[in-house]
């Protein structure tokens, strides 16, 4: 493997108890069968699978359990062929799920859901996805109503409120960077989930007196972002700092609790050559290098407050091309 498409390890490598740091990967794509990629998947990682449900198979491998599965729960749950039906009904059913499956596996993702993995095992992850595009694996560009993701769930150094802002900000700061950079496909461009955080929070979070507590730190984002559906998605962290705070702003099962965060902005673009796993976590990387360094967070916060203002220059230079040119002259990338 190339140099540039290894994966970078932040400084920061271990919490605060002394574990290695952990990331859950979440990889959207088509172009494979279920069975097939349940098969291949097995083969690359190792691993034995079995099926948990229709459409859900878990695959235990020694980096921990890796889920595969159709992304669609209304499919994942329909079954015609359930013995509580009229036996009339259940013998076209066979019938009707041929067709519905052979149409699901076309238009609705597959997804490989990953158990947390030491960041020292990233590899595997690069190797994982190169090996499934040589296997015509297919990614967000394939097709219009393709809008496939990779997600990451990165693992905190720790949870205190200070360390939360650090972060927050290099990534409020980062945004439209990281979107040009990963946001290659129409559309995803045109989906919700992707939307940066409110105007008027992301102005309090960036000042420089901005030190709340983790409770202030909550309330403020859920006055502004009281949902799932942001480029960096903070309620599965909130729902494990504290679950009853959570719940006054947001009510949805679909959060899954965990101390990480979710950072849902990049796309899928398995089938490119020119793509790789690790381009994404080492952009991912730059954010994290930002946010522990407090002399350049605070000199890029400045920058970033002054690009959000009326002026000649604002109007004839673009942020994204500024956080480039900074990020470069500092060594970042």
């Amino acid at each position: 493997m190339s140099e540039s498409q290894a994966c970078r390890m932040p400084d920061i490598l271990r919490t605060e108890s002394g574990e290695e740091r952990r990331v859950g990967v979440e990889i959207e794509l088509s172009g494979l069968s279920y069975g097939a990629l349940v098969e291949l998947a097995g083969k690359l990682l190792s691993g034995s699978a079995t099926e948990a449900s229709r459409y859900v198979a878990e695959l235990e491998t020694d980096l921990g359990k890796f889920t595969i599965e159709l992304d669609s729960d209304p499919i994942k749950d329909l079954d015609l062929r359930d013995e509580r039906l009229p036996e009339s009904v259940r013998e076209l059913g066979g019938q009707a799920m041929e067709v519905i499956d052979a149409a699901a596996e076309k238009i609705v993702p597959l997804e490989i859901v990953s158990p947390p993995l030491p960041l020292s095992t990233l590899e595997r992850i690069e190797t994982l996805c190169e090996e499934l595009r040589k296997a015509g694996a297919l990614g967000s560009r394939e097709a219009i109503y393709y809008a496939f993701g990779l997600q990451l769930n990165p693992e905190l150094p720790d949870l205190k409120a200070s360390t939360l802002v650090r972060y927050l900000q290099a990534f409020s700061m980062l945004y439209d960077w990281l979107k040009g950079r990963h946001q290659i496909d129409i559309s995803r461009k045109f989906t919700s989930y992707i939307e940066p955080w409110n105007g008027t929070y992301t102005d309090k979070l960036v000042a420089d007196d901005y030190a709340p507590t983790i409770e202030q730190l909550m309330r403020d984002y859920l006055k502004y972002n009281p949902t799932r559906n942001k480029a960096l998605d903070l309620l599965p962290l909130f729902a494990h700092i504290d679950s009853k705070l959570l719940a006054e702003y947001v009510e949805d099962e679909r959060i899954k609790s965990r101390p990480t965060l979710h950072y849902r902005l990049p796309d899928c673009d398995i089938d490119n050559p020119e793509w790789h796993f690790s381009t994404v976590w080492n952009d991912w990387v730059v954010l994290e290098q930002l946010a522990n360094n407090a002399p350049d967070l605070a000199e890029l916060r400045a920058k970033f407050r002054e690009s959000r203002k009326l002026s000649l220059r604002n109007l004839t230079q673009s942020w994204p091309d500024t956080c480039e040119q900074w990020l470069q002259t500092k060594g970042y990338v």
